[in-house]
C-alpha cells in the first residue's frame, strides 16, 4: 500500500527548493561541518592528522541512509546516528568527528544554511515577479479603469496603476529579505550550552582559539555575522522572523489573487487559460481561475504557520528545550515549499495574463456618469448657478438614472438627462468633452513612471542577473 505523499513535493514545489530540504543535502551539509570543524581545529594544533582529514572528505558523500536508520532507532538520537554511519565510513576518523561539538552545531548550523540558500530562492522567484508585474504597469499606465472602494464603483484610476499596488507589497515583502540575509547570523561554535566549554578543555583555555574557531567556521560557510552569544542552540526568533517574512509574502501573493479572482469575475482581466484546459466538470463554459485559487491556498496555510513559530520562540526554556525539534521540521520546510510553489504560479500567471480593454470601457461607460457629477456642477457654478439648486437637480437626476440602471435593467442615461434639463446652463459640447476617462484618472500614468522609476528601477538593475525563469507547472 502506497503511503502518504506530500502534495507540496508531488504538486507544486520547484527541483531546487526541494532539494534545500532534503534529507541528502541536510546530511551532506552535516558531513562537510564535521570537516571544516576538524580542519580548522587541526590548524590550531588540535592532534588531527591529514589522513583523517582525507579520509572524512573521501567519504562525505557516501551516506548509508539505511545504516543512519538503524542508527537512529537504536540510539533515539539522529546526531548519534548520524555520527556513527560516518564513523564506519571513515574508521581512521571516527575518533575526531564532531569532537568538542554538540548536536546543535550541525542541527542548527544546517538550519541557518537552508533557510539562507531557501531565501535566495525565493528572492530570484520575487525579482521575476516584480520585473513582470513593472513591465505590466507600464504598459497600462494610461489604460482607465474603474476604481474600487468596499468593491464598489469609485473614481477612475488606470490598469498599469493599480497593478503598482500589488507592486508595492511585493516590494516592502523584497526590502524586508534583503535586510534578513544581511543580518543573519550563523550559529558557529559554541558548545552544549554556549559557553564553549568543551572548547576550553580543547584548547587549554585559549579563547583566541575558540573565537577563531567560531568565526573561521563560520565564514566558510558563507556568514559574515555570527552569534556573539547563544545558549545550545540559534535564538529561535530567527524561525520566528523567517515565518514572518514567509507569511507576508503570502499575504501579498493572497491580495494580486483576491483581485485578479474579482476581476476575472468582472471580465475585465484573466489568468491564463491553456487550449485544452477544463475548468468544470459539469460546466463546459466555465474558466476558472485555478491558479489564482491555488496561490491563495497555499498563502493560507503559509499564513497560518506563523504562529506556530512565534509560540516556539516564546516557550524556549533557558539554554534550551527540544519543544522546538519536531515543530521546526514541519514549519520551516513546508513553508518554504509553499512560498516557493505560490511564488512560481505567480510567475506563470504574469507570463499569460490577458487584459480586455472593451470590457474595462464598458464598464466605465456605465458609471461615469456618475463620477462626472461633480465636474458638472462646477462648470454649472462657473456659469452662474447656485450650488446648492444644481446639486439638488442633479441628485435627483442622478436617482431617477440609477432607478433605471438597477430596478429595470437599462442603460446609465444621467447625461441624456442631464443634457435635456433646460434649466441648466451647462455647454453641452464642453460636458462631452469633458467626460473621456482619461480627464478621471489623475495623476495615475505619472505616480505609475515615478513609482517604477524610483522604487523598482533601483531593484532590477541591482540584481539582473536573477532576471529570467521558468515558470512551468506540474499540475
Amino acid at each position: 500500500m502506497d503511503s502518504y505523499k506530500n502534495p507540496l513535493e508531488e504538486r507544486y514545489s520547484s527541483r531546487e527548493m526541494l532539494y534545500n530540504f532534503s534529507p541528502e543535502n541536510k546530511f551532506r551539509t552535516w558531513r562537510k561541518l564535521w570537516i571544516a570543524l576538524a580542519e580548522i581545529e587541526k590548524n590550531l594544533g588540535l592532534e588531527i592528522s591529514d589522513e583523517q582529514i582525507s579520509e572524512m572528505k573521501e567519504n562525505a558523500e557516501n551516506i548509508d541512509f539505511q545504516k543512519a536508520a538503524e542508527y537512529e532507532k537504536k540510539f533515539r538520537h539522529d546526531v548519534m546516528a548520524h555520527i556513527h554511519t560516518f564513523g564506519d565510513a571513515a574508521p581512521k576518523a571516527k575518533p575526531i568527528i564532531h569532537l568538542g561539538a554538540t548536536s546543535a552545531f550541525v542541527g542548527d548550523n544546517t538550519d541557518l544554511i537552508q533557510i539562507r540558500d531557501g531565501l535566495l530562492i525565493i528572492k530570484k522567484e520575487l525579482i521575476n515577479i516584480i520585473k513582470k508585474l513593472s513591465d505590466f504597469s507600464i504598459k497600462y499606465k494610461n489604460l482607465p479603469t474603474l476604481g474600487f472602494t468596499h468593491f464598489q464603483p469609485a473614481q477612475l484610476t488606470t490598469v498599469g496603476k493599480r497593478a503598482t499596488l500589488w507592486l508595492q507589497s511585493l516590494i516592502l515583502d523584497f526590502e524586508e529579505l534583503e535586510f534578513f540575509l544581511e543580518t543573519l547570523r550563523f550559529r558557529g561554535v559554541k558548545g552544549t550550552t554556549g559557553t564553549a566549554a568543551s572548547f576550553l578543555e580543547l584548547f587549554n583555555g585559549d579563547y583566541q582559539k575558540v573565537k577563531h574557531l567560531d568565526k573561521a567556521l563560520s565564514k566558510r560557510f558563507g556568514f559574515d555575522k555570527v552569534f556573539g552569544v547563544s545558549g545550545q542552540t540559534y535564538d529561535r526568533k530567527i524561525d520566528a522572523k523567517t515565518l514572518s517574512l514567509l507569511s507576508n509574502i503570502a499575504q501579498s501573493a493572497h491580495k494580486f489573487t483576491n483581485d485578479l479572482r474579482l476581476l476575472q469575475n468582472l471580465k475585465e482581466i484573466e489568468e491564463p487559460f491553456e487550449e485544452n484546459q477544463i475548468g468544470s466538470s459539469a460546466m463546459a463554459y466555465k474558466r476558472n481561475p485555478m491558479r489564482s485559487e491555488r496561490i491563495s491556498a497555499l498563502a493560507k496555510f503559509v499564513i497560518s504557520l506563523q504562529n506556530s513559530s512565534a509560540m516556539v520562540a516564546a516557550t524556549q526554556w533557558f539554554e534550551r528545550t527540544l519543544d522546538d525539534s519536531a515543530n521546526k521540521r514541519l514549519t520551516i520546510p513546508q513553508a518554504f515549499l509553499a512560498v516557493d510553489a505560490i511564488l512560481l504560479i505567480w510567475n506563470n500567471v504574469m507570463n499569460g495574463l490577458i487584459v480586455y480593454e472593451n470590457r474595462i470601457q464598458k464598464h466605465i461607460s456605465e458609471e461615469l456618469p456618475f463620477m462626472a457629477t461633480e465636474f458638472i456642477i462646477m462648470e454649472e457654478v462657473k456659469s452662474g448657478g447656485d450650488r446648492q439648486e444644481i446639486h439638488e437637480k442633479i441628485r435627483v437626476h442622478s436617482m431617477e438614472a440609477a432607478k433605471k440602471v438597477k430596478m429595470e435593467g437599462k442603460e446609465n442615461d444621467l447625461i441624456e438627462r442631464i443634457l435635456n434639463d433646460n434649466t441648466l446652463k451647462l455647454d453641452k459640447s464642453k460636458l462631452k468633452e469633458g467626460l473621456k476617462p482619461e480627464n478621471f484618472i489623475g495623476f495615475a500614468p505619472v505616480q505609475t513612471e515615478e513609482f517604477i522609476k524610483t522604487e523598482v528601477l533601483p531593484i532590477l538593475n541591482k540584481y539582473p542577473e536573477l532576471i529570467g525563469l521558468d515558470a512551468d507547472l506540474k499540475v
